[in-house]
């Protein structure tokens, strides 16, 4: 997959794993980065499959309608490649934290349906639920953090809320920031982010 990796100042900080928005490119996040855990090893990745020559983490068959057959097998490419990513960079597979906004934060989400243990936590801008129907896996000490917006017309407060429903009953401890605005990541959303990151990841 097409990435990035800036090896970080500290080697026991979580990796961020930066995951873009449609039409966004491995570049967009890394102002976050910098924003949440500066001394962090980054990995970021661009998304496999082209919408209209915008890059996306799987495909969709309209929007906020997906499709689950491509979910599935983009999720498991994405899954192999944290696990030769880890090797290939030296880092610890099991100190990954995402940080994802929309397309990329439904990447994120499905990482968490999909596998246990192959993230330390997440930060899910924008976030739908990947898909339903699934038993998640234990999730219990995986901290997730979700930026929504009241007035977001993708992704509406009843799929947050079914979403933080999703994981907290698979035992991730969630926290949901709410912004007065829509689909955009705001620098409010941001501060959050980054404040939560550090209580839970630095404390």
């Amino acid at each position: 997959m097409k990435h990035l990796f800036k090896q970080g100042t500290d080697q026991s900080a979580p990796v961020l794993l930066l995951l873009h928005g449609t039409g966004g490119t491995e570049r967009d996040l890394l102002p976050l980065a910098d924003h949440i855990s500066p001394d962090s090893s980054v990995l970021s990745v661009r998304g496999n499959v082209l919408e209209h020559g915008m890059p996306r983490y799987f495909r969709r068959l309209a929007e906020g309608v997906f499709d689950l057959e491509d979910l599935v097998f983009r999720t498991k490419e994405l899954n192999d490649f944290l696990d030769s990513a880890a090797i290939e960079y030296s880092f610890d597979r099991s100190n990954i934290v995402a940080i994802g906004y929309s397309n990329g934060a439904n990447i994120a989400g499905s990482l968490l349906f999909h596998y246990e243990g192959t993230l330390r936590g997440a930060i899910l801008h924008h976030p739908m639920v990947p898909i339903r129907g699934l038993e998640l896996p234990n999730l219990a000490g995986v901290p997730v953090f979700i930026g929504a917006g009241s007035n977001d017309p993708i992704c509406t407060p009843q799929e947050t809320e079914e979403l933080d429903r999703l994981l907290q009953g698979a035992g991730a401890p969630v926290t949901v920031h709410w912004e007065q605005h829509g689909h955009q990541l705001t620098s409010s959303e941001v501060a959050a982010a980054a404040a939560w990151y550090k209580k839970t990841f630095k404390s």
